[in-house]
């Protein structure tokens, strides 16, 4: 066996393993609740800890960091501690030596799976044929090197993109599959069967240049751990305690690894929540953690289920949702007694909310906003959590408009997505031929063989000239300055760009319009055969944005309000700001004020994670819901609506099956008909349930709420005086052919009925389906 410098001393071991046991003062054990002064002291042996949210996992994690330390259990330098972000280590760093002082000065194995590899990497590269001095590629440079490869095999990049290569051979490696592991039917996912000899291709391309990317960090560990066994006991004797954060987030390849390095003294630490995991799409394996019992036999299981972030009605409905899945270990969370929240007797129950559309919906958490922040409230203590980014654009839109100050977090504001943008200057060079920046941004997007060299010839023809570049291209191309896939890329744009000026001058409506260019230009294809995690994203965006301009008479009108909320959203604001983001992008923050739009079926749960991975998508989704609702400290507002207008066309949609999950005794059921704005307010619904969508299980409280008051006006109780209709019975039957009219859709006939919904052949707005309620004979 080699020897291992960091190792103790015989003189000091006896020593460093019997430990000094803690003084009841010692700052780290510091008011600690029972379950979680038990995970800190608990040292020997494999150990689980069931962090649910806002339970102080992270304490838990950095006061064991301590006491192992000060109890002489090992040195710092003996102890391996692994985070997920460069964040959570800087922040677990500070707090054990804020701690530990000078003791902990040691601590030089805490960091990211990928920092801790690339140390072990580069003091042995040799072991898998790289120099000590190797390069880390990044994304970018993963991408071009694809390219090459692409190019070298002779395949279409617009067909099999570097980007999809790049992502395929980044989810092998989550995989820890080496091009010798993966399976033969994977190789048809690219290159027509040629998937797997890309990736072998690639692999030694990266020996050559004497780089890895950041999976070849995890996967070369792992090869260097399985073919050296002495050198893996060095490593068992040098780790003696392993301390593991957000367990249930990691992928195969970092399961391994730490099995490897778990195999010494047994003594891992793993911190996590089941029911928070929620990157699958990114490749992580919640059943790493569902099966720690077995992978380490006698492991003792730490539940910490006493929250100290929320109130016991948010916690409630964030319990009875999970408790749905089938896949979890099983853990209830409760307000600990010295928490904020247990001293609050005006907790607000979580309100359910059901609205007509999604105007209606970004219009009453606006409402909401401005209430709050009238009663003294901060903007910033209010958050919008949506499941797709699609969403975003009516809240980012309503805010503009009423002066409220926001920002998106993870991500640009829609209008400025790259994808939008790309869209915008297409029809912006449609209206307006000589408009150069837009030409020059989607003359190559997507690729035309247009590259910089013959854009910046043309931009010196028209400059010398004093034409646009729409106005000088055709007359270049009649010439020999520009030759080959350049000149057949630029005809096939200028060609494409009349076509479509002249669909508009003919009348064409400006959404049908806008789907056209997407089409024709092989904008949507290039996404469509995208395969990374954003691609689908990006596509939802643009549908999005159709959607939006169905709500303006023209492309010019269109354009105009773009350029003003552009404008309007562009001035410095402070830090006051309401935030908007994904739920995926909330995981671990927390707001006073929190609302969760949008839950409805095929939206939330998603159709795509149901379409894709069945049971598995649902649980996954689920578990969305969960880390949704406990994000919320005081108030959690979550509403769905009746009507959606999803890419460009109005559908009715079904509230989300997780509304049916939450618990009656903690959350009240709440509609827009006679809000008054105020944050708590509980009125009733008018019409009849139904008029929300058809349910086959109406048991949660919202629904029974619903029920309760079905046909009953927020105010006077039916049959009082009241300048309403208090007593509808249900939706009106129309025989097919019958004249109808529709407040926002006009008169129409009845072309199709189907229970309480109707399709509809309106005169100006063609055929759309709508419920019967809201449409009266004609």
């Amino acid at each position: 066996m080699s020897s291992n410098p960091n190792r103790l001393p015989i003189s000091q071991m006896a020593a460093a393993r019997a430990p000094a046991p803690p003084a009841d003062g010692a700052a780290y054990l510091s008011g600690l609740n029972p379950e979680q002064r038990e995970a800190v002291l608990h040292t020997e042996g494999p150990l689980l800890v069931l962090a649910g949210a806002g339970t102080g996992k992270t304490r838990v994690l950095t006061a064991r960091l301590a006491h192992i330390v000060a109890s002489r259990l090992a040195y710092p330098s003996q102890t391996l501690t692994v985070t997920f972000t460069n964040k959570a280590a800087r922040e677990m760093r500070e707090r054990a030596l804020a701690l530990l002082g000078e003791a902990g000065e040691g601590l030089r194995w805490l960091g990211t799976f990928h920092s801790i590899s690339a140390q072990i990497l580069r003091r042995h590269a040799e072991l898998v044929g790289l120099k000590s001095t190797f390069t880390i590629l990044d994304t970018d440079d993963q991408v071009r090197l694809c390219k090459q490869i692409v190019q070298a095999e002779n395949l279409d990049p617009k067909r099999w993109t570097p980007r999809n290569l790049a992502g395929l051979i980044d989810g092998w490696k989550n995989r820890a599959l080496t091009p010798d592991k993966v399976p033969g039917e994977e190789a048809e996912l690219f290159g027509n069967g040629k998937g797997i000899k890309c990736y072998e291709i690639y692999q030694a391309r990266l020996k050559v240049l004497n780089a890895c990317d950041f999976g070849d960090l995890l996967i070369h560990s792992i090869t260097i751990f399985q073919q050296n066994p002495d050198l893996l006991r060095d490593f068992h004797a040098k780790f003696r305690y392993i301390l593991v954060d957000e367990y249930q987030d990691t992928n195969v390849a970092q399961y391994l690894w730490l099995r490897l390095l778990a195999q010494g003294s047994k003594n891992i630490c793993c911190v996590g929540d089941d029911d928070q995991s929620i990157y699958g799409w990114r490749g992580a394996e919640v059943d790493n953690i569902l099966r720690f019992e077995t992978d380490f036999p006698g492991a003792k299981v730490v539940r910490l289920e006493r929250n100290y972030r929320s109130t016991q009605h948010i916690l409630a409905a964030a319990s009875a949702v999970i408790a749905h899945n089938k896949g979890r270990l099983g853990k209830t969370l409760y307000v600990g007694d010295d928490s904020a929240a247990a001293s609050d007797p005006d907790a607000a129950k979580v309100k359910v909310r059901g609205l007509w559309d999604g105007e209606a919906e970004s219009r009453l958490i606006a409402d909401d906003i401005e209430s709050w922040v009238r009663g003294g409230g901060r903007h910033d203590a209010c958050a919008v959590l949506v499941r797709a980014s699609w969403q975003m654009r009516a809240f980012e839109e309503r805010f503009i408009l009423l002066g409220i100050p926001y920002r998106v977090i993870g991500g640009p504001r829609f209008f400025e997505r790259a994808e939008i943008r790309d869209a915008m200057a297409y029809l912006r060079l449609v209206r307006s031929p000589d408009d150069d920046l837009a030409f020059e941004r989607v003359v190559n997007e997507p690729k035309r063989g247009v590259g910089d060299t013959t854009l910046a010839k043309l931009q010196s023809y028209a400059r010398a000239d004093g034409r646009s570049l729409f106005t000088l291209t055709p007359m270049v191309l009649q010439t020999d300055e520009i030759k080959g896939g350049a000149k057949r890329g630029l005809t096939v744009f200028i060609d494409q760009i009349n076509l479509w000026r002249a669909k508009l001058a003919n009348g064409m409506p400006h959404t049908e319009l806008a789907e056209m260019i997407l089409e024709e230009s092989g904008y949507t294809d290039m996404l469509q055969k995208d395969r990374s995690p954003q691609a689908q994203g990006r596509l939802d965006n643009l549908k999005e944005l159709v959607r939006a301009m169905g709500e303006f008479d023209s492309l010019a009108g269109f354009l105009e309000h773009v350029e003003l909320v552009m404008d309007a959203a562009s001035g410095a604001g402070s830090d006051d700001q309401v935030q908007i983001l994904t739920l995926h992008g909330a995981k671990g923050l927390e707001w006073p004020v929190v609302f969760l739009p949008g839950w409805e079926e095929e939206v939330f749960p998603s159709k795509r994670s149901l379409d894709e991975s069945g049971l598995r998508g649902l649980e996954e989704e689920r578990r969305l819901a969960y880390v949704g609702i406990t994000r919320a400290r005081a108030r959690c507002y979550i509403s769905f609506v009746a009507n959606r207008q999803i890419y460009g066309r109005w559908q009715s949609v079904m509230p989300s099956r997780f509304i049916d999950e939450l618990p009656h005794e903690h959350v009240d059921a709440v509609s827009e008909t006679g809000y008054s704005g105020m944050p708590g307010a509980e009125t009733a619904f008018i019409g009849t349930v139904e008029d929300l969508g058809e349910r086959s299980n109406y048991e949660s409280p919202g629904w029974k709420r619903l029920k309760e008051n079905a046909g009953r006006p927020s105010g006077p109780p039916p049959g009082e005086a009241s300048g309403l209709n208090a007593t509808a019975s249900g939706p009106e039957t129309f025989r097919i052919g019958a004249r109808v009219f529709h407040d926002k859709f006009g008169y129409g006939k009845v072309a199709f009925s189907e229970g309480n919904k109707l399709t509809v052949d309106f005169d100006k707005t063609g055929r759309k389906k709508v419920i019967a309620t809201f449409v009266t004979a004609a």
